[in-house]
């Protein structure tokens, strides 16, 4: 599985998506469980599949599947399919 698979697989577990839903219209609170509590979840759940720990604001700034993608992509974790 490469990092792309893993980061959609991490999504679809954490709020219960398909991948047809993991798009730019996927926000933060635009699905009922990504919630403040959920994005903890999903962060901790990135931060361990891709052995990386995130900064305060880059955790902040997790606003959107995309934005994930290029805030990864700075912890040298390629997600480019």
């Amino acid at each position: 599985m490469n990092n792309a698979e893993k980061y959609d697989k991490i999504f679809m577990e954490s709020f219960s998506l398909e991948e047809k839903e993991l798009d730019e219209k996927l926000l933060y609170e635009s699905v009922p469980d990504w919630d403040s509590i959920g994005h903890m979840g999903l962060i901790s759940e990135i931060e361990n599949i891709f052995k990386i720990e995130m900064e305060t604001n880059d955790i902040i700034e997790f606003s959107s599947y995309n934005k994930g993608k290029e805030i990864i992509k700075n912890y040298g974790v390629d997600i480019s399919k």
